[in-house]
């Protein structure tokens, strides 16, 4: 069969020749990619970090001495300045008010999930609600919710299991109801000597948990610049006394501002839609970021922000931040307390109280103040327009591994704005490009999951291949020979199950009915005995019980550094070693899990 030419990107999307500046950037700042002779299409996985970035890594190590920031010492000092630049570098990228938003530093994104999970204070009959399109690190918010021991109900919003695979938002606003919990009776804020005091239109909690009521008090809140002259003189007077129930909101919905899965990007006005039907909101913008700006100034302003920041750059790995209202963060209550949370301990009598400073009460131990600045240093690589070029490049050190020649000027990215435009292009060009895949008898070589188009997505886009025969191509087979080629990309059910069982449209309590009872109740229970497993089925079972053919997808995603010529190895990569051929499962380990 004879394969028309395809057009090329310029011809399909115009606007992708003004992203050359990027090109100039992958021959530069992001040499290594080709000189290890790599394909890497896993940008929702994890940016790639730029040779300056790293650089700059090294240089400010160089220059200054940095020690543990629970001190007063010079050392102490200097991380202590560097982590609270970074802390306001960020509020910056999102446009927030430093009155208004915090920001706490955790491991990850899923760290900050659990900050939320853990310290969340629902209402007696409140409501956790969760898209069924979200990131497990999302998904495992329900545990906690199960044992607050205040009925709680969890409930999902569908995906719809055909089309684009987007959840509407009739559903989402069925799954809000404004009236939720126990009514009628009167519960008072002021309890066992706590103290509650209001905030604009918000009461403010301060996070302390002693275990002798009386020993326990209301510490102060460090809030910046009037909101801090406003809530000390509202700790001057005596505590208001109000209705207990009535302050604490109806519950919780988080969901990601787009789908790590299918790359749909749900709509923002789901923010203020839940707030004013009293939710708070937990916002997941891990897949987010990378190439699209949040502004905080507007109407859109969750009460939470998850992120990863090697998600954006690469590097440092091991930060995230949980980017949180002020006033959300002094209603969270934490489980425990460890160094650099609290501001005083006692062993004779069981009591503590947590850091005066929100940001603090909740950063577990010392932070990873050499690396923290360096998500300053990424954001600034990202949000370059003007400054000072960087004159370096991997080419440019001199053979004595002296000072670089200064031969060749690299710009940071100029904004992400750019990276956007780019990667939109990239993925509007690829979808065609997929589609239009065949076997020799005209038969799809691709199924595609979520949108096949540009509009309100990402570039993340989801597939399986499919063998001559009509049968899925085993997403094992494809990782072990895409990574023969060197090709970088994901495969699985991408720690998103609520997107792989629309994907497949499955019923997951139907298919679970399948089972014995017997079984089916140690399976739900985890019940093992003497170190061996009688209750859990191993995942192959479960794919079987599921009605599964395979075990998820096929991931490409692209980001700063892609380019067109990325994507076109990898789809001769797939038309070479998959048309016409039948597949089998010969060989292939066994999966252990998603």
């Amino acid at each position: 069969m004879s394969f028309q030419s395809n057009p090329s990107i310029t011809t399909l999307y115009p606007e992708y020749a003004t992203t050359a500046h990027l090109d100039h950037l992958r021959s530069t700042a992001y040499s290594y990619i080709d000189a290890q002779s790599h394909t890497y299409l896993d940008y929702t996985g994890s940016g790639l970090c730029s040779s300056p970035q790293l650089a700059a890594h090294e240089a400010r190590l160089a220059s200054t001495l940095y020690g543990n920031p629970h001190s007063v010492n010079p050392t102490s000092e200097a991380a202590t300045l560097a982590v609270e630049q970074t802390r306001k570098r960020i509020l910056q990228h999102f446009n927030a008010d430093p009155a208004e938003y915090a920001v706490v530093f955790t491991p990850n994104a899923t760290g900050a999930a659990r900050l939320v999970g853990e310290g969340y204070q629902y209402k007696r009959g409140g409501r956790l609600v969760l898209s069924a399109d979200n990131h497990n690190s999302v998904n495992g918010l329900r545990e906690f919710a199960k044992r607050s021991r205040k009925g709680v109900k969890v409930a999902y919003v569908g995906i719809e299991t055909t089309g684009e695979m987007r959840i509407r938002e009739e559903d989402v606003a069925r799954q809000l109801p404004r009236h939720t919990g126990v009514r009628g009776g009167v519960r008072r804020v002021v309890q066992a000597g706590k103290k509650v005091l209001e905030v604009g239109k918000e009461v403010v909690t301060a996070p302390v948990r002693g275990c002798l009521d009386r020993f326990s008090s209301h510490q102060p809140i460090s809030l910046p610049g009037t909101s801090e002259k406003r809530y000390r003189q509202r700790q001057q007077q005596p505590a208001k006394k109000h209705m207990q129930e009535s302050e604490h909101r109806n519950g919780l919905f988080a969901y990601p501002a787009q789908s790590n899965f299918t790359g749909v990007r749900h709509p923002l006005h789901w923010v203020p839609l839940a707030q004013s039907r009293g939710y708070d909101v937990l916002l997941d913008a891990a897949a987010y970021l990378p190439t699209s700006r949040l502004d905080l100034s507007g109407d859109v302003k969750p009460e939470f922000i998850i992120v990863s920041w090697y998600k954006l750059f690469g590097y440092p790995t091991g930060v995230g931040s949980l980017i949180v209202k002020r006033s959300a963060l002094a209603k969270l209550r934490r489980p425990w307390f460890s160094g650099g949370t609290v501001k005083a301990v006692t062993v004779g009598v069981k009591w503590h109280q947590l850091s005066d400073r929100l940001e603090e009460a909740f950063e577990d131990g010392t932070v990873n103040f050499l690396c923290i600045p360096d998500v300053a240093a990424g954001l600034d690589w990202l949000d370059s327009r003007d400054n000072n070029p960087l004159s370096w490049s991997p080419a440019s050190r001199s053979p004595n591994g002296g000072e670089p020649e200064r031969d060749m000027e690299v710009y940071g990215i100029g904004g992400l704005e750019i990276v956007e435009t780019r990667v939109r292009c990239l993925t509007g060009y690829f979808l065609s490009r997929l589609k239009n895949l065949r076997h020799s008898d005209g038969k799809p070589m691709v199924e595609i999951y979520g949108p096949t188009d540009t509009k309100m997505r990402g570039g993340s886009v989801a597939f399986n291949l499919v063998d001559a025969r009509g049968r899925y191509v085993d997403e094992r087979l494809v990782a072990f020979e895409s990574a023969a080629a060197r090709i970088s990309l994901r495969t699985g059910c991408f720690c998103n199950p609520g997107a792989g069982e629309a994907a497949f449209g499955l019923d997951i309590g139907r298919s679970f009915l399948r089972l014995p009872v017997k079984k089916l109740w140690r399976m739900w229970r985890g019940y093992k005995r003497e170190g061996r497993d009688h209750g859990e089925m191993s995942f192959e079972e479960l794919l079987r019980v599921l009605g599964l053919p395979t075990a998820g997808g096929i991931r490409v995603s692209f980001g700063v550094a892609s380019n067109v010529r990325d994507l076109e190895v990898f789809l001769g990569f797939v038309e070479k070693t998959y048309r016409d051929r039948v597949t089998t499962k010969e060989g292939l380990p066994e999966r252990m899990g998603c």
